[in-house]
């Protein structure tokens, strides 16, 4: 079975990639020229360039390919019509090329809890629940479900939506996190008790899988085919900066900011990211989710119909991934 992976160069990717070769699966990766593809080819990965905005070069990438896992995408950007360029216009194009390919691939579309938006506290989010995303971010991704369902019946197609994902060649939440647990001091922003749910990425990889093989998929109506992928448990944001100082062998408090102190300070990296033209992962846009009590979701669902058992608690996850970083010279 041959495999098409866009994204293929991010943590995630490279994770699935790993996974699949071990299975003896063939491999494929959607790369654009820029891109570092060094630990695709040592995994013995064919190379395709190209890029997901680019639909003529997604077309020979599909060819001959049974399953498409499309990773690549914009977590950061400097305003909505960036984010629409890879999030949205991006899920179409690989979309449109696997209803045109022979033989025609399924999908799995990696999406984001942002699309469903925050939970309230008590109660995560369910694939059931009717969407409500707070940022430009996950609207777009949103968005992007929506232009692979206008597919459906022509595409077999499946959605998994993670919340934060973490783990070895994470290059967003941990190195902070770490950095700051050395230091002693982990912030966060506000004083309010706000519980989130989280992934591994190992976890996050064989879900995708087990959806690939045995998921449902899209209608044009309905919440079939959608799964939120987790380790099936709330986590307060105290918990997490324990769990990560605990393994870098650390003691840190948690500082909260003042929230209006958290907007002073994503007001300015949005100003610089303006001026400098490189988007921030802190912004005006991303407090809209920051703010928000509770980024939650169940997996009842993906445990039923996947049989998505993840095997990383926390605390064994946060242990896993620093021992990947401190041997990798990174901590």
């Amino acid at each position: 079975m041959r495999w098409l992976l866009t994204g293929a160069t991010g943590f995630i990717g490279l994770t699935l990639a790993e996974r699949l070769r071990a299975r003896g699966q063939a491999v494929r990766a959607l790369a654009r020229a820029s891109s570092q593809v060094e630990e695709l080819s040592g995994l013995g990965v064919e190379l395709v360039r190209g890029d997901v905005a680019d639909p003529r070069s997604l077309q020979a990438a599909v060819e001959g390919c049974q399953a498409v896992v499309h990773l690549a995408g914009l977590t950061k950007a400097l305003g909505s019509e960036e984010y629409r360029r890879v999030n949205v216009l991006g899920a179409r194009n690989v979309a449109v090329a696997c209803v045109a390919a022979q033989p025609r691939p399924a999908l799995v579309l990696v999406s984001s809890l942002a699309a469903a938006g925050p939970a309230e506290v008590g109660r995560p989010r369910r694939e059931e629940d009717p969407p409500a995303p707070v940022s430009a971010y996950g609207r777009s991704k949103l968005e992007g479900e929506n232009e692979v369902r206008a597919l459906a019946g022509r595409l077999e197609a499946t959605v998994v939506r993670p919340p934060i994902v973490y783990g070895p060649r994470d290059r967003e939440f941990l190195p902070p996190l770490f950095r700051m647990s050395r230091l002693g001091v982990v912030v966060k922003a506000g004083f309010a008790d706000k519980r989130y749910s989280v992934v591994h990425v190992e976890d996050l990889a064989e879900g995708i899988l087990a959806a690939a093989e045995r998921g449902r998929r899209l209608s044009r109506s309905g919440t079939d085919g959608i799964y939120f992928l987790a380790d099936g448990a709330e986590h307060r944001w105290d918990d997490i900066a324990r769990a990560a100082a605990e393994a870098v062998g650390a003691r840190a408090r948690v500082v909260p900011i003042p929230e209006a102190a958290s907007w002073l300070m994503a007001a300015g990296s949005s100003l610089w990211a303006g001026l400098s033209r490189r988007p921030a992962m802190l912004s005006l846009d991303k407090m809209n989710e920051v703010r928000q009590a509770a980024w939650t979701c169940a997996i009842d669902r993906a445990v039923a119909e996947l049989g998505f058992e993840p095997r990383f608690p926390l605390a064994e996850g946060m242990r896993q991934s620093a021992e990947w970083f401190r041997a990798n010279g990174l901590i």
